[in-house]
C-alpha cells in the first residue's frame, strides 16, 4: 500500500512539473516584453534597448521595449510584479525601483525583494549635477557659496537617487533646495534647459550629451572619484563629505519564473554584456558593465534596500 502511494505521489509530481519544465526547455516561443519604468531616453531605457536588440538575435524572438513611467518607477515595476511568471514580461529595474522606493513610499504596491526573480545586474553608473550654461557659479566651490547664499534654489528629480541627491545638497551642503517631482530624469533636465528649475541630477547617459552640446553645464559628479568622461568635474564629496550616489540597473522577471528560464535569460544577457562593442557603447555613456548572476543579484538587492533606506533617512526624506 505504501509503495503504491509513493508511486502515485511521484506521478502527481511529474504531472505538475512536466509542463513547466517543457515550457522552460522551449523558451522562448513568442515575443518578449521588457518594461522600462522610466521615460524614453532615460538611462535604463538606453540600456534596455541596447540589450533588447541583441537578445532578439540570441533568442530568436522579437523583444519589445515598453516605457511605463511614473511614481519613481513604481508603476512599471508593479506591472511586472503582477505579470505571469513565464519569462515573457521583464523589468529593467534600478536601485530606485528595487531599493530606494522602499523608503520613498509608505505603501509601496509591490515588494522589490519578494515579488521578483532577479536575472542579472547589468551596469553601474553615477550622476552629474547639471545647471544652465549661464548659471552664476562656474565650479563646485562657487556653487557652494552661491547656493548657500541663495535660499530656495529649485531642483527636479525623477528617480530615487536624484531625489536623495537633492536632499543631500541640503543635509550635507547646508543649502535650501525646493524639489519638484518628475516622471523621469530627462523631463527634469528639459526643465533645467528651459529655465523652469535651477538644477537637476542626471545619469551620465543623459548628462553627457547635454554637456557636449553646450545646453547644460556640469558642476560635479555623485561618484566617489572623477570619471574619465568628465575629468574636469570633481566628486561632490570634495565639498560635501560623504556625498555619494552610485546607481545600477538590472533585468528582473516576476517571482516564480522557472529557474531554467531565468538562467537562459542570464546566460544570453551576460554574453551580450561581454562583447567589446556593447562594453564600449556603455562606457561611452559613463556606464560600467557589472553583471551579477541571479542569486548574487538577489542578495545585492537585499543589501541595497538597507543602504538606500539609510541614505534616505540620513538625507531627511520622509515616505509619502
Amino acid at each position: 500500500m505504501k509503495l503504491r502511494l509513493r508511486i502515485l505521489a511521484g506521478l502527481v509530481l511529474l504531472g505538475l512539473s512536466g509542463p513547466q519544465a517543457s515550457a522552460a526547455d522551449d523558451y522562448p516561443t513568442r515575443q518578449i516584453k521588457i518594461i522600462v519604468p522610466f521615460p524614453a531616453g532615460a538611462g535604463p531605457d538606453q540600456v534596455a534597448r541596447l540589450i533588447g536588440q541583441r537578445l532578439q538575435e540570441d533568442l530568436g524572438q522579437t523583444v519589445v521595449i515598453e516605457n511605463r513611467s511614473g511614481a519613481l518607477g513604481s508603476l512599471g515595476a508593479q506591472e511586472v510584479a503582477r505579470s505571469t511568471p513565464d519569462g515573457y514580461t521583464l523589468l529593467m529595474g534600478t536601485n530606485t525601483t528595487q531599493a530606494s522606493n522602499v523608503a520613498m513610499f509608505k505603501s509601496l504596491p509591490y515588494d522589490p525583494a519578494k515579488d521578483f526573480a532577479p536575472v542579472i545586474r547589468t551596469i553601474t553608473t553615477a550622476m552629474v549635477l547639471l545647471v544652465k550654461p549661464d548659471f552664476p557659479a562656474r565650479d563646485l566651490k562657487e556653487f557652494m557659496e552661491y547656493a548657500r547664499s541663495r535660499p530656495n534654489l529649485t531642483a527636479g528629480y525623477g528617480s530615487g537617487a536624484s531625489q536623495i541627491s537633492n536632499a543631500q545638497l541640503q543635509s550635507r551642503g547646508g543649502m535650501t533646495i525646493l524639489s519638484a517631482s518628475y516622471r523621469g530624469v530627462p523631463l527634469a533636465v528639459t526643465d533645467v534647459i528651459s529655465g523652469v528649475i535651477d538644477l537637476a541630477f542626471a545619469d551620465f547617459s543623459v548628462a553627457i550629451p547635454q554637456m557636449q552640446g553646450g545646453t547644460l553645464r556640469g558642476i560635479g559628479v555623485t561618484s566617489p572619484k572623477r570619471n574619465e568622461l568628465t575629468p574636469d568635474l570633481p566628486p561632490l564629496a570634495d565639498a560635501m563629505p560623504g556625498f555619494e550616489a552610485t546607481i545600477w540597473y538590472g533585468l528582473l522577471a516576476p517571482a516564480k519564473t522557472p529557474e531554467p528560464v531565468v538562467n537562459r535569460l542570464y546566460t544570453a544577457t551576460q554574453k551580450i554584456l561581454s562583447t567589446p562593442a556593447v562594453r564600449e557603447r556603455l562606457a561611452s555613456l559613463g556606464m560600467v558593465v557589472a553583471p551579477m548572476p541571479p542569486a548574487e543579484f538577489g542578495a545585492f538587492i537585499a543589501s541595497e534596500i538597507t543602504r538606500w533606506t539609510a541614505d534616505a533617512k540620513a538625507a531627511g526624506i520622509e515616505a509619502k
